[in-house]
């Protein structure tokens, strides 16, 4: 049963890093910038990033937008508006003036009268009249003439020739300037009779604008197949900069209609990223085998490579330069946070190549990025706290700076080639780091890992916790601290993780809380409440604090690694007290071991291990009679060797020279928290 278990639980480890694999290396070709999107990233006046470019196929080169807007607009002004004259409104408005002066009386207005007033506005219609709105417009773009169209035809005209209404009327007073004229004029109500009969032609005009447009060439010259564009490192001209646009909108005309060609990409970019990707599973396969069989670890590890990756190639295609304000250095911080240096900066490393890909100039990208994540992890290798983080990020933006300088300066020999907006690029990127902080806890929090920080603020003797743990139960409060350091001090002799076994002794021991007067180490002199108990009562109350311990962790919420130290302290062990006690007092008899053995299970980590080993030697050590180094050193070979003889270390990755240096590092600590003290000589009384 146990061995189908084992086998359904390897299927499902490896269906998952299959699945993650795919997704991984799917979401990375999806997000890589096309190549008819973004095929190269380029400025005007820069040096060229990139290899030897010939062009494949024969380019016409495009003018740029501000010379076709120039000539677009030096072509308008010679397409004049277009008008024409509607002679029924001339007919109307004469005919209807004509009968109006008809009207009059003979004896008011004589007949040579009437057809000179005709005539005038006869004359002033021959000129033409524009409306007022089209008038003012001809006149503030300074439009000199305009064409009339008639039978098809179109004639010039100037636009002084025509009349607006106001100055057609002003034309009729004008004429006819005496009292008697004018009366005659307001009699007939002029104004009624002067209105616009010159019409624009808003559909020829659109037309022959048309037509102009077309005219135009959108290129000014072919750039021939095979023949040399631009080199590496060769300043990009105003020139050699409208080529490479009309060779990329070629380049996107083509890759539209060829599907062939789009096919070979998108299997190159997946043969490109698995292969990368495949590295970094065997990194972890062959030296991180712990974290290559925690599907947490490898989840979290592919989450961080894929999103940076992907925010690098979308920021790629919004300028040339913006693909470094992308923080690729959070991810070394969150990997040393959780992991170690050397996963850190594999990783890392793994990150930058395929980032590099949509870079502009892979080179600087990949040394800038290799070199910051260096110092990251140089600077970071234990985060505790948030004052290290400020302290990280400075660091990375100071040698940001100083690597994109000296850099500019080896391939340009130019101090002001040097990106002032580079700089700030840099140095937002940089400032983004801090957010790592954030991330660190919600990571925490969706994968169950825990950080040094997490592990710092548990570690505060004055968390909840532990501040119930000193008041109620103090012998047992001093015993976990005293295991801490024991512990913390081993663990960092043997390259553990210190700070998680601090953290995990001074839990260890919390289920005591139940029941603290049970515990020598509470009792202080009083009379032990086991003097009324059978022994079998007495071991089920000693081992249920194992139990006990579990409980309140979860109830407060511990992270499991800390609950596994809770679990693990005694192993399987038995409580040897009541157990020898028990079995001297029934001899013969056949004793239920269960009665008497910790329900916890063995240690499976370096840090478990020695801190089992710390909590025993440290009880023990309570009991002996003299303190030197002989009588300390035989304690601790004593309950380390039986500890060992009965199995309860064999699963922890421990070595033999592990638990040497263990061994003589609690010697030294023993024999350092009980030294000998002088005794302090009293004050004779003077003679008086």
């Amino acid at each position: 049963m146990e061995t189908t278990n084992e086998s359904n639980s390897k299927i499902v480890q490896w269906l998952v890093r299959t699945i993650v694999f795919i997704v991984a290396v799917v979401l990375l070709a999806y997000f890589f910038p096309q190549q008819g999107e973004k095929s190269f990233v380029f400025q005007e006046g820069r040096p060229w990033a990139y290899s030897l470019l010939t062009a494949p196929f024969d380019i016409p080169i495009y003018k740029d937008e501000a010379r076709l807007a120039y000539e677009r607009d030096s072509l308008m002004n010679d397409v004049r508006p277009i008008f024409y004259k509607d002679n029924t409104i001339t007919t109307d408005m004469l005919n209807g003036f004509e009968s109006e002066l008809n009207a009059l009386s003979e004896a008011t207005l004589s007949n040579k009268d009437k057809k000179n007033f005709v005539d005038a506005l006869f004359n002033i219609y021959n000129h033409g009249i524009i409306a007022m709105e089209q008038y003012k417009g001809l006149k503030e773009r300074n439009i000199t003439q305009i064409s009339i169209r008639e039978n098809n035809i179109a004639k010039k005209r100037d636009t002084e020739d025509f009349y607006s209404p106001k100055r057609a009327y002003e034309e009729m007073i004008t004429q006819f300037s005496n009292d008697y004229q004018r009366h005659i004029l307001q009699t007939c109500n002029i104004n009624k009779y002067i209105t616009a009969n010159v019409v624009y032609d808003s559909i020829t005009t659109i037309k022959v604008r048309d037509e102009y447009l077309q005219k135009i060439a959108l290129s000014d010259g072919m750039v021939q197949a095979g023949e040399r564009i631009v080199d590496r490192g060769e300043i990009i001209t105003p020139e050699i900069y409208r080529i490479l646009t009309s060779y990329e909108i070629m380049l996107a005309k083509q890759n539209t209609h060829d599907s062939y060609h789009k096919h070979y990409i998108l299997a190159g970019k997946v043969l490109v990223f698995g292969c990368i990707i495949a590295f970094l599973y065997a990194f972890m396969a062959f030296f991180r085998r712990r974290m290559w069989s925690n599907n947490r670890a490898l989840m979290l590890i592919m989450l961080l490579t894929t999103i940076v990756s992907i925010a690098a190639f979308v920021a790629s295609t919004r300028g040339f330069n913006a693909i470094f304000l992308v923080p690729v250095t959070i991810v070394p911080i969150i990997i040393v946070t959780f992991f170690d240096s050397r996963t850190a900066m594999y990783v890392h490393l793994i990150t930058t190549i395929i980032c590099s890909f949509a870079a502009a100039d892979p080179m600087l990208y990949i040394f800038l990025q290799i070199v910051a994540g260096m110092a990251v992890i140089d600077s970071l290798n234990n985060l505790s706290k948030r004052s290290q983080l400020f302290r990280c990020t400075v660091i990375v933006f100071a040698v940001y700076a100083f690597t994109y300088a000296g850099y500019t300066l080896f391939t340009e020999g130019d101090i002001t080639k040097v990106s002032v907006y580079m700089l700030i690029n840099l140095g937002i990127n940089s400032v983004l780091l801090l957010f790592s902080y954030l991330l660190i806890y919600i990571f925490e929090r969706m994968f169950g890992f825990l950080s040094s920080v997490t592990l710092v603020e548990l570690s505060d003797i004055n968390s909840p916790l532990l501040q119930k743990l000193s008041e109620e139960a103090p012998g047992t409060f001093q015993h976990v601290m005293q295991v801490s350091n024991l512990a913390a001090a081993a663990a960092n002799h043997v390259r553990s993780n210190a700070q998680l076994v601090r953290t995990g002794a001074l839990y260890h021991d919390i289920g005591k809380l139940s029941n603290p007067a049970f515990f020598t180490e509470n009792q202080s002199g009083a009379e032990s409440p086991h003097k009324n108990l059978d022994l079998m009562e007495s071991a089920r109350i000693i081992i249920s604090h194992v139990d006990e311990g579990i409980k309140m962790a979860q109830k407060y919420g511990l992270p499991l690694q800390v609950q596994e130290f809770i679990a693990t302290h005694h192993g399987h062990g038995k409580a040897k007290y009541f157990y020898n006690t028990y079995c001297n007092q029934h001899p013969g008899e056949e004793v239920d071991e269960s009665k008497f053995t910790y329900p916890g299970h063995n240690p499976q980590t370096k840090e478990t291990g020695i801190m089992m080993m710390a909590d025993a030697v440290e009880a023990a050590s309570r009991s002996l009679k003299e303190y030197n180094r002989e009588s300390i050193s035989r304690l601790v070979n004593n309950i380390i060797d039986t500890q060992i003889s009965e199995g309860l270390l064999k699963e922890t990755p421990l070595s033999f020279r592990d638990v040497e240096t263990i061994k003589e590092t609690f010697i030294d600590k023993l024999m350092t928290i009980y030294h000998t003290r002088i005794a302090y000589p009293t004050l004779n009384k003077q003679q008086s």
